[in-house]
């Protein structure tokens, strides 16, 4: 773990060509409309520190990550003051149910269990799904010359749900973790891995030279997941206007861009 933090902590500064904007996640001609700031004097923003490179603490014992500059940044597009507070996982919704912060930066899943507690803003960072490659064979890939082949994903997934859902004529090699399965398109035991653009991400990032992303992002919410979004107490629509207004702006602005491209030095979209 104290690696993997590090690693973040170096890359943050880095921008390399492999990366790109995120795309437009909702309508991006739907009408901005200001929110009324006065019931919001600050945001109180909760989160964890062990998910980076959203939020984590840095060697110096800094909360960092892309969640964390999110927030700071929302904060300054309404100008408003704003704290964030890191608190355990399991502890975390909790502690937003209780009012002990206006807001959650951490990737709660937006489930009906948590919809009954909480609302949540519009999507900052949807999740999609990505094919894998070696690198020599990612100019010629199509799903169509995939039949017969061999595709590596993590056993039990959604992503192999949707290998057989959609591509049965595809040879599944399943393995009990991401990670095992991208090795295997690595050491040639599969022609292609499916699975977590985000996660895949990471690992290429240290696998450059062996494997690409191949073809188009598949954006499934009802398999993937419909992606990060910022939970507030059910009921508190004035932070969550507010929440929804800065992000539109932060879009339009290009600053979710840079942080995108900052925290992500090998984009997933």
């Amino acid at each position: 773990m104290r690696l993997i933090v590090v690693l973040f902590a170096l890359l943050a500064g880095i921008i390399p060509a492999s990366a790109q904007p995120i795309p437009y996640h909702a309508d991006p001609s739907a009408r901005e409309i200001l929110p009324n700031l006065a019931p919001v004097p600050a945001i109180r923003f909760l989160t964890t520190a062990d998910f980076p490179p959203f939020n984590f603490r840095d060697a110096g014992g800094e909360l960092i990550g892309f969640n964390i500059d999110l927030a700071r940044r929302i904060c300054t597009e309404v100008n408003v003051a704003c704290t964030v507070q890191a608190w355990p996982w399991e502890q975390v919704s909790n502690a937003l149910a209780d009012n002990q912060g206006d807001a959650l930066i951490a990737g709660l899943d937006m489930s009906a269990q948590n919809g009954a507690k909480f609302d949540f803003s519009s999507i900052y960072l949807a999740l999609p799904g990505r094919f894998v490659t070696r690198a020599g064979d990612i100019a010629a890939f199509s799903t169509a010359a995939l039949k017969g082949k061999t595709v590596s994903v993590r056993t039990g997934s959604r992503h192999e749900e949707f290998l057989k859902r959609y591509l049965p004529n595809v040879t599944i090699a399943g393995f009990p973790s991401e990670v095992e399965a991208l090795a295997a398109v690595q050491n040639n035991q599969a022609e292609a891995f499916f699975g977590d653009a985000m996660r895949a991400s990471f690992w290429l990032n240290e696998n450059l030279s062996c494997c690409g992303f191949a073809g188009e992002p598949y954006f499934r919410p009802d398999l993937f997941g419909e992606g990060l979004s910022i939970a507030v107490p059910a009921g508190h629509d004035a932070v969550r206007q507010v929440i929804d207004w800065a992000l539109i702006k932060l879009k339009n602005k290009g600053t979710l861009d840079e942080l995108y491209l900052r925290w992500f030095p090998v984009g997933f979209y």
